[in-house]
């Protein structure tokens, strides 16, 4: 049990969960953040990742800021979370603190038109709307999705649009 969720907890028992031989995603910052990992736990993880090739791994924060490591993990994908155009820097301080092969942003829920979006260097985006409770509160323009579509597909970069933004 988990007493106190402020402070982040490592387990090191649900990395037997990449052992998998079918290929599978994973998500490791799901409940957390990258940026509030000890660097033991990293190390540990990102040795597990590269026992197994056989997965895709996606990490994510928030605070690109405070991270700083360069890795040749080529199953490792590094991505920022971007939800209006005042947290834009995220995108340049993931590519200069975080020296990786592969970098993914992801625009969820978008709160303003995040405008035009210097994508150099990023790999895949992923795009979508508020979900959960807050849902009908928070309303993402569909311009703005097509926007970041728009941008990305000029630069050849895929695009992960949530089905709430589909047509």
């Amino acid at each position: 049990m988990i007493d106190d969720f402020a402070a982040p907890e490592f387990f090191p028992g649900k990395l037997k969960m990449m052992e998998k031989k079918r290929p599978q995603n994973f998500l490791l910052t799901g409940m957390s953040d990258l940026s509030g990992w000890k660097l033991e736990w990293r190390d540990e993880v990102f040795a597990k990742i590269r026992a197994n090739p056989q997965h895709q791994f996606l990490f994510l924060t928030k605070r690109p800021d405070l991270l700083d490591f360069d890795t040749d993990l080529e199953n490792a994908w590094f991505g920022v979370t971007v939800t209006r155009k005042a947290e834009l820097w995220r995108i340049d301080a993931l590519r200069k603190n975080v020296r990786a092969k592969h970098y993914h942003v992801t625009f969820e829920p978008l709160f303003d038109d995040p405008g035009i979006v210097d994508l150099s260097g990023i790999n895949w985006i992923v795009v979508g709307t508020m979900t959960g409770a807050q849902s009908r509160k928070i309303h993402t323009e569909p311009e703005w999705a097509w926007s970041l579509t728009d941008q990305a597909h000029k630069l050849g970069i895929p695009v992960f649009m949530k089905e709430d933004l589909v047509p």
